[in-house]
């Protein structure tokens, strides 16, 4: 009997908006540099990598897969980076963070709508926070202005197409 392994998981890919959101910062290092820097949904940790090289005095990166926070701390490892794993939902979270950056967080509505509202929440209260989205269905687009557009490579596996537009957003 072959033994089978399934598909590889979520976080394992650089997804669109992560791709995107690495890139601004790493165009605009001035926005997290000496910040306190959350990458929500981090996945592998890409964004929150992005942040620590451009300057982030204390970089999470928060996923809620436990093999997801070793991804982040051998990759943050290999790119010579200080950044610390955060496990666990911090939706509703009132931590002081300075930056809030989350990729692809919109693809499902039952997790869209509850963490677009935390965002929107601490977007009030002066934290800056940073969407990448590749045009998902429950991006709440009235709320938010697009800041850049990037084509980033993307895999058939999770995606339609081999490359997809995609926007970093902020909070009107």
């Amino acid at each position: 009997m072959e033994r089978g392994y399934g598909p590889p998981p979520f976080w394992a890919f650089a997804w669109a908006g992560g791709q995107a959101l690495a890139r601004y910062i790493t165009d605009h290092p001035e926005l997290v540099r000496g910040k306190r820097v959350l990458d929500f949904a981090a996945g592998s940790g890409l964004v929150g990598i992005a942040a620590a090289r451009a300057g982030a005095s204390r970089v999470e990166a928060n996923d809620l897969d436990c093999f997801a926070g070793a991804a982040i701390a051998l990759n943050a490892h290999e790119n010579a980076v200080n950044v610390q794993t955060r496990l666990g939902d911090l939706v509703g979270s009132d931590e002081p963070w300075d930056v809030i950056l989350a990729g692809d967080v919109a693809y499902q509505q039952d997790m869209a709508t509850p963490v677009s509202h935390w965002l929107e929440a601490r977007a009030k209260i002066g934290t800056l926070v940073l969407i990448g989205d590749p045009g998902r269905a429950y991006l709440p687009r009235e709320k938010l202005r697009s800041l850049a557009s990037y084509n980033v490579p993307v895999s058939l596996m999770l995606e339609d197409a081999t490359m997809k537009r995609t926007d970093v957003w902020s909070f009107i």
